[in-house]
């Protein structure tokens, strides 16, 4: 009797260093570019680049993620998403070393377009690996690695920052970094689960067939559709405590510098939080009616927030946002990957692609409401996410109970 991916056991140990690689992934991921980010402002005297030459050779991240992004599923069928997730990340971080050496706007742009690439090919290669080592634990693990990514990207900007005052040259610095991450990156390339990544996919929770007289494919369009959008949403509020926040809390409320960063720190805290605990929560309440009520919590309280404009408030909006849609992404990949007659990873990678395409025109669009209004009527988007999150909520479906399954 051989065990498929979807059969429910207690995990054996060799399945439980397969979650540990996982989660090593998905800090590694976080942690690379994080520990470059405190670095930049000396990337850019070195350079001796205008404000606006750094701006866009940054802009090349997200565009390396847009045109390499759709590549992600046709390497994961070739290679696995557990070889792709690990040797991504060694590959990753030589790149980032790279900026270092950049001799030029031209070379760092490059490097950055290289970086966003491979990190849009490991993030869905490592949240596929997470999801078939998901489905053969049986229930929810999948939140706690988007937790583990949160603190990672805390930890490396920790280092980075660390590194910067210690006046640690910013070659040394992110070459120990390379073959210090890119040494865990190989130790769990050693620990991922081996064999074809649909093992087990044909009796995912989500799966089955379409309805009576749809097509497929269309089918399929149609819930890629709805997941992108509900992605967007969860993008357009994490997005408004990045981006926005401290702006709002000191131009709109007049609140000193260090009062201002609080907006984003509590959203990101209450995200972790939600995160490293919301897999016991999907598990008891099911992910569709997580994500509605989380979509409800989100609105309410920026709702809160806005309508009646304080520090308090506007923290607690915060906060109550970041809890929102702490388990929102991870229930969209779930979803997408398990979406009935479609090759392994081709959901998963549709939906990262166009989440990512919603952190690229938040800024902007949000930006465009607060010079045409106002700040405050801009962040009305988080409201609009939020309830956007409650309706299209319903098209997750929910997750029957797990029952062990073996085959011959």
């Amino acid at each position: 009797m051989a065990l498929r991916d979807d059969v429910v056991t207690a995990p054996s140990p060799r399945l439980r260093n397969a979650r540990a690689a996982v989660g090593a992934c998905f800090f590694v991921n976080a942690v690379l570019y994080a520990n470059l980010v405190p670095r930049l402002p000396e990337v850019k005297e070195r350079l001796g680049l205008s404000a606006t030459s750094l701006g866009t050779a940054l802009a090349a991240l997200p565009l390396g993620a847009l045109l390499a992004g759709l590549s992600a599923a046709v390497l994961i069928r070739r290679l696995g998403s557990g070889r792709v997730a690990s040797w991504g990340l060694v590959l990753l971080a030589g790149v980032i070393w790279a900026v270092a050496v950049a001799p030029s706007w031209g070379a760092l742009a490059a490097v950055l377009l290289v970086a966003g690439a491979l990190d849009a090919v490991v993030d869905v290669a490592q949240n596929a690996h997470g999801l078939r080592v998901q489905r053969r634990y049986g229930r929810s693990i999948l939140n706690a690695f988007h937790g583990i990514w949160s603190i990672g990207a805390v930890a490396g900007g920790i280092l980075g920052s660390a590194a910067a005052g210690l006046g640690v040259p910013l070659g040394v610095h992110l070459g120990i970094s390379a073959a210090v991450f890119g040494g865990v990156a190989l130790l769990a390339s050693r620990a991922v689960l081996p064999g074809p990544d649909d093992a087990g996919r044909d009796a995912a929770p989500h799966g089955g067939r379409p309805g009576p007289g749809r097509h497929p494919a269309r089918a399929a369009v149609a819930a890629l559709a709805a997941l992108g959008v509900l992605a967007v949403c969860g993008a357009l509020v994490e997005d408004a405590g990045a981006s926005w926040s401290a702006l709002y809390l000191r131009e709109e409320l007049l609140t000193g510098a260090a009062t201002a960063g609080l907006g984003f720190v509590a959203l990101q805290a209450a995200m972790t939080t939600g995160r490293l605990t919301g897999d016991r929560v999907v598990d008891r309440f099911g992910r569709r009616r997580v994500v509605r009520v989380g979509g409800a919590l989100t609105a309410a309280g920026m709702g809160l927030a806005l309508a009646l404009p304080s520090v308090a408030t506007t923290l607690v909006g915060f906060t109550l946002a970041g809890l929102g849609v702490a388990t929102l992404v991870p229930a969209v990949y779930a979803a997408a990957d398990e979406l009935p007659g479609l090759p392994a990873g081709l959901g998963l990678t549709v939906v990262n692609w166009l989440l990512r395409i919603g952190f690229l025109l938040s800024p902007p669009l949000v930006g465009a409401v607060a010079d045409a209004t106002s700040l405050r009527v801009a962040l009305l988007t988080v409201v609009l996410a939020g309830l956007g999150a409650l309706v299209l909520g319903r098209t997750l479906r929910p997750a029957p109970p797990v029952r062990a399954r073996l085959s011959a």
